[in-house]
């Protein structure tokens, strides 16, 4: 493995430990946080201690590093692949930036229905909804090129994971275990996509 797809690999790592990191570290020194009861956006909403470092480690620096995984994985695509494999991969590269705009866009827990609420929940759909369609088409286009295979069936178990765990699965379980779930599918995706990838664009 060549020192540039050492370094593309590690993007999808540093992004996953970024969010985790953050999540269990700013989680464990928020007093009376509940990792399963808490959706993970409390971790940086208005007012809490900390939110902004939270919201750039947690939020910003993960979405930035998704959507240079999407890039990388864009630029591997042949030129010769359908068409949704190109679509798909930047649906993916905007997933990133919705994952970022969680953090510029903090929740509003004083007024869960204020501007900035909804804005911040906004954000979450342009991750989901971009993520989703994304993964999917990825998948559908990789699924005929033999040497795609694993990665287009890494792409729709991904895409279909985080569709149930957003909505189907809030049915089943509290909704920001549900939403934690989504965030671990995504994760998995994040690590495994360009490990996975042909490393070499090809005419």
């Amino acid at each position: 493995m060549s020192g540039l797809h050492r370094w593309e690999r590690a993007l999808g790592i540093a992004a996953a430990v970024l969010f985790v990191g953050a999540v269990l570290g700013f989680g464990a020194a928020l007093p009376l946080f509940d990792p399963i009861g808490h959706p993970v956006a409390l971790l940086g909403a208005m007012g809490v201690p900390h939110a902004l470092a939270f919201n750039i480690v947690g939020f910003a620096l993960p979405g930035l590093l998704a959507s240079l995984v999407a890039l990388c994985l864009l630029l591997r695509v042949p030129r010769t692949a359908p068409w949704s494999m190109r679509v798909g991969a930047q649906l993916l590269m905007l997933a990133g930036v919705g994952f970022t705009a969680m953090g510029v866009l903090p929740l509003d827990t004083r007024d869960l229905d204020s501007p900035a609420s909804q804005y911040h929940a906004s954000a979450w759909m342009v991750w989901v909804l971009a993520f989703v369609p994304g993964a999917v088409m990825s998948g559908i286009g990789a699924l005929r090129l033999p040497a795609w295979r694993a990665v287009g069936a890494l792409h729709l178990a991904c895409g279909l994971g985080v569709l149930l765990s957003a909505f189907a699965l809030q049915v089943l379980l509290p909704a920001p275990l549900a939403q934690r779930v989504a965030f671990g599918v995504w994760l998995v995706w994040l690590v495994a996509v360009l490990p996975l990838a042909p490393g070499a664009r090809r005419a």
